[in-house]
């Protein structure tokens, strides 16, 4: 790799720290005005068309028949609920709480890869990385816990799991099941998948009569669709090609940093000393059930 393309790699990944950071800020205003399912389809239906006129004019084959059902577990798992859920938490959770408790994706792909799958063997660093991950959900969620017994918190919170759950389940799927179709075509035939599916959640939930568009909520749309969907993503896939895959994941170190800093910064979310120190106690977690997961053979 020539040094042009090198700063460009570094480049890309320092765009994924920042964009993807601030994708929870930007779900925040637009749940603000616009009702969550309405709000998250039209995001991914209009990023997927997008894409996949991109991808075709780019010469792409589309998958075969046998591959959509698959691309549909994992759309609707990882974007569908998996970022679906948070949309809907955030209309009640601030956007780096958020950003900070989708963290803890990775000890719930290791719970479901050693205890339910049983594809990998725990260690200490596993065994570790999850005790002192739990603590700092506790933390958080103690610190908080007048707001934890509001219902709408609480369901906020409760959306939070799920998300968390859907998104591991759709990507140890996603790992374990080799499709063919390019990786970038996959994406947008899964964007336009979850976006359907949220859109029809949303009318037959009546979201229409909620339906309100803001300068606020179209600009917060727009931001997700061009930066978090088609920029982000592209930055995702061109640091991946030319940045080991151990040092672009580390990504999901600085998200959480990003989300807190951007939340406190434009909406005055709240940024003590306690979800600092939570912040740090999750990702000192994550850090060491990724080191475990890669003494088993994990990617």
């Amino acid at each position: 790799m020539n040094d042009k393309s090198k700063i460009r790699a570094y480049g890309a990944w320092i765009a994924i720290c920042i964009i993807w950071g601030t994708t929870y800020l930007a779900i925040r205003i637009g749940v603000e005005d616009m009702p969550p399912f309405l709000f998250a389809g039209s995001r991914w239906i209009i990023a997927g068309l997008i894409f996949l006129t991109f991808l075709r004019l780019r010469g792409y084959a589309l998958p075969n028949k046998n591959e959509l059902l698959p691309l549909a577990i994992i759309g609707i798992a990882l974007l569908g609920f998996g970022n679906g859920l948070v949309v809907i938490s955030e209309q009640w959770v601030p956007s780096g709480l958020a950003a900070l408790m989708i963290t803890t994706v990775p000890f719930m792909i290791v719970l479901i890869e050693t205890i339910i799958l049983r594809k990998k063997k725990i260690n200490i660093y596993i065994i570790s990385g999850l005790t002192i991950g739990f603590l700092g959900v506790v933390l958080i969620l103690g610190v908080d816990f007048e707001s934890l017994i509001n219902s709408d918190y609480f369901w906020g919170i409760v959306a939070l799991f799920g998300a968390v759950t859907a998104w591991s389940a759709g990507s140890v799927y996603s790992k374990y099941k080799k499709l063919n179709v390019h990786p970038l075509m996959g994406a947008a035939i899964q964007m336009l998948i979850a976006g359907v599916l949220q859109t029809c959640l949303g009318l037959i939930l009546g979201e229409t009569n909620d339906l309100v568009i803001t300068e606020e909520s179209l600009l917060a749309l727009l931001y997700l669709i061009v930066f978090g969907s088609l920029f982000g993503y592209g930055s995702y896939m061109y640091a991946l090609a030319h940045l080991p895959v151990s040092f672009v994941t580390t990504y999901a170190y600085i998200n959480p940093a990003i989300a807190l800093f951007a939340g406190w910064l434009f909406l005055a979310e709240p940024l003590n000393l306690n979800v600092i120190g939570a912040a740090a106690i999750i990702i000192i977690g994550v850090y060491l059930v990724n080191r475990g997961n890669k003494l088993t053979g994990g990617e």
